[in-house]
């Protein structure tokens, strides 16, 4: 059977006509005001819109939208730091036993030209580079360093000491210079190497590769 036509103004209460609608019009159910843009059918969403962050003037998002978190920002690690890092053990070398080896040769160099009279300046530069030498090329590169320097000048003491003799004492100072000479570079050579610097020696002809 066929459902009797309801009468005027019956039914769902949204059907009902807008008595104020000027007439002749057709009734469109009121929407919510919109906030901004509209949302997906053009209604606002549940709640409405968020409010304007005040990130951009006029509380507007910048240009290409906001980047994902971390884009753009330097992450930890990102610069860079000094050789052996700050703090590290050693203070720039790998490890504290490095730098023990390294401060050996050079402060040794010294100590052999001022107990061995001028010829075993060499002696703890070898002991460092024969004991440590073969596992680190940080204490490679000191102790060679410290070694040719030290056997250049162990020879110029020796050739000193043959002038000196030759001239009857008149050259006296020679050997006294070429003693001298070790124990001052060896010295600059030591407080370099306390930085985590390899000091090139001058006058230092190279033995050892």
């Amino acid at each position: 059977m066929t459902e009797p036509p309801r009468p005027f103004g019956a039914g769902d209460p949204g059907d009902r006509p807008d008595p104020t609608a000027p007439s002749g019009s057709s009734y469109e159910p009121p929407t919510a005001p919109l906030s901004g843009a509209p949302g997906a059918g053009g209604y606002p969403p549940p709640g409405g819109y968020p409010p304007p962050t005040g990130d951009q003037p006029g509380g507007y998002p910048p240009p290409g939208g906001y980047s994902a978190p971390g884009v753009g920002y330097p992450t930890a690690g990102a610069y860079g730091a000094p050789a052996g890092g700050y703090g590290a053990p050693g203070g720039g070398y790998a490890t504290n036993d490095d730098k023990t080896w390294s401060l050996i040769a050079h402060f040794g160099g010294p100590v052999g030209v001022i107990v061995g009279g001028s010829l075993l300046g060499w002696v703890a530069p070898l002991i460092a580079l024969s004991a440590k030498g073969q596992q680190s090329p940080t204490v490679q590169a000191h102790a060679t360093s410290a070694l040719n320097f030290q056997a250049t000048w162990a020879i110029a003491n020796v050739i000193g000491f043959v002038l000196a003799i030759v001239t009857c004492g008149v050259l006296f100072f020679i050997p006294m210079l070429t003693a001298l000479v070790p124990i001052i570079f060896g010295i600059i050579g030591g407080v370099k190497a306390t930085e985590g610097v390899v000091y090139r020696y001058p006058m230092s002809y190279a033995f050892k590769k």
